[in-house]
């Protein structure tokens, strides 16, 4: 049996750039950056007080209205997944469930669902009462704990919090019954996510997916956890919006956000049955592991992300020079941003100084899973519409990066785009995306 072509036909795009996919694409053609003071908590004391915060929103305007009590279970996470894949399953047509019961045009039992995660740390407020009651001169009594502590502790405190929630919450509201999975790889979730859902329809699983990924890493302890790494920026020199310099001289640390974002896939010919709007394929997928002996750190060379973008290069049948496009994962830790460099001047070859390279963390911040989810809703809007947008924040190349950054818009075809992204001390994967002829997407 052939594989199945797959193709990308919806779009959902939650960030501090905007709530939906065609606000994120508007704010990263205008240079927009959605890094400032962080409002969700009060940041004073941190090193760094910034963060990508999406703007506001109120989930129970975004949800059916059946399914409003269930946002009392929605962590900030899920929020933003579900969000993602609303907007994501408008966009591409098809009328499930939560969208309109009386008119869904797509089997529920041939829909399958692949969403990334991250670490969801928990609002200190919800347990901050009952590890204070726990507590006896200075030091936490388990005792205590499982005899007054829990007692302050919601029942379904925990569903909150599970990484498979966001998969579960998207799929039980738009009543997804076949293949579902969830892809908790840090930073690499989102194409891993993807990648994986692509296949489950190559091979006949399913004929729609729900696919992307979300993470939301505004939150105390992920900033403190941050800090101690040494990842994220600790200087307050210089305007917010221009501390966050993926591969530039002057890079000196993240800034981490939240957001998601989401794409519909579908093989070729259940697209192309109901007439739908095709915006790119998915040609080609691989994947790698770090192989770092310090967790904090990719390892140097990038000999990961080499080997994934080799393999996503080879999946897809085109040679580097093909690529008109190339989204890094590019973090702005110096020593990170140099070690990908290297690992995606090895992969592309003499291509490397001639392909365009965007990174787009300066204007979105660092968001954990939904990064990589991000930077495929960009590639492919950026497909569509015949635009790289610039680079934010790059003046000068970091010493031993010699990458093609993009430091003005460039308009005309782009055939063939790379994104790519690591996770410390462990995975990396890379996506390989095509647009279709005109004949072709009919």
């Amino acid at each position: 049996m052939s594989a199945a072509r797959v193709v990308v036909t919806g779009l959902g795009a939650v960030s501090p750039l905007g709530l939906s996919a065609e606000e994120t694409w508007a704010g990263l053609c205008a240079g927009r950056c959605g890094i400032r003071r962080i409002t969700a908590f009060d940041p004073t004391g941190f090193p760094c007080e910034l963060g990508g915060e999406v703007p506001a929103y109120r989930i129970q305007d975004r949800v059916p209205r059946t399914f409003r009590k269930a946002v009392k279970l929605m962590c900030r996470d899920i929020e933003l997944a579900v969000m993602a894949a609303g907007e994501a399953l408008a966009a591409s047509g098809l009328i499930t469930k939560g969208i309109d019961p009386e008119k869904v045009n797509v089997d529920p039992t041939r829909m399958a669902i692949n969403v990334g995660a991250g670490i969801i740390c928990c609002e200190l407020s919800e347990l901050a009462p009952a590890t204070a009651i726990s507590t006896t001169d200075g030091q936490f009594d388990l005792r205590k704990w499982g005899k007054d502590g829990l007692d302050l502790v919601t029942p379904l405190w925990l569903l909150k919090y599970l990484p498979n929630m966001l998969a579960c919450h998207i799929g039980i509201i738009h009543d997804i019954q076949g293949p579902s999975n969830t892809i908790t790889c840090g930073e690499a979730s989102a194409q891993l996510a993807i990648g994986e859902a692509a296949q489950v329809i190559a091979r006949g699983d399913a004929d729609v997916a729900v696919a992307g990924a979300a993470e939301a890493k505004v939150n105390q302890l992920v900033m403190m956890r941050q800090h101690l790494l040494r990842r994220a920026v600790s200087t307050r020199d210089g305007a917010p919006e221009t501390l966050c310099r993926p591969f530039d001289a002057d890079a000196c640390g993240s800034i981490f956000g939240e957001g998601a974002g989401m794409v519909v896939l579908e093989s070729l010919d259940h697209a192309r049955a109901r007439n739908a709007r095709i915006l790119a394929e998915v040609a080609g997928v691989g994947y790698s592991h770090s192989m770092c002996p310090g967790y904090e750190r990719l390892e140097p060379g990038g000999r990961s992300i080499q080997i994934a973008v080799q393999k996503a290069i080879d999946d897809a049948e085109i040679k580097a020079a093909d690529l008109d496009l190339v989204i890094p994962h590019g973090t702005a830790v110096p020593e990170d941003d140099r070690a990908e460099a290297q690992g995606l001047e090895a992969a592309l070859g003499p291509a490397a100084g001639q392909v365009p390279v965007w990174p787009t963390k300066s204007m979105l911040s660092t968001t954990g899973a939904a990064s990589g989810a991000l930077d495929v809703v960009a590639a492919v809007r950026a497909m569509v519409d015949g635009v790289i947008p610039a680079a934010r924040n790059f003046d000068k190349p970091a010493e031993g990066c010699r990458l093609n950054v993009v430091t003005e818009r460039r308009e005309g075809p782009v055939r063939h785009a790379l994104c790519c992204s690591y996770t410390f001390g462990g995975q990396t994967a890379a996506l390989v995306l095509k647009a279709l002829e005109e004949d072709e997407a009919k």
